[in-house]
């Protein structure tokens, strides 16, 4: 039972959240750095769940074949490869490291 209360709980809260976000006039939306947040905000959130995904084990901090794939990407992102390269080269380095090491 108490597994349905926090799924009632849950969409309560996301309909809440969604309603307050209607609610917010325009004119507060249109301000100079409520765009700049909104505009970085998603970037910060993707970095933050990529670092959590690719050194983190639960609790443990974990340095394994998904760090050198996430370099490899990031070398091919400096280099402006297009995205489907980028992740192709994440997929190979990271591979080819698991095949090696083990």
């Amino acid at each position: 039972m108490s597994t349905w209360i926090a799924i009632g709980a849950t969409a309560l809260g996301c309909y809440a959240v969604k309603l307050a976000g209607l609610l917010v006039p325009a004119a507060a939306l249109e301000r100079p750095l409520v765009k700049r947040l909104a505009a970085l905000l998603p970037v910060a959130l993707l970095a933050a769940l990529t670092a959590q995904q690719t050194f983190a084990d639960g609790t443990a901090l974990v340095l394994d074949a998904r760090v050198a794939g996430v370099a490899a990407a990031a070398v091919a992102l400096v280099l402006r490869a297009p995205f489907l390269l980028v992740v192709g080269v994440a997929v190979v380095v990271t591979a080819g490291v698991r095949a090696l090491v083990g």
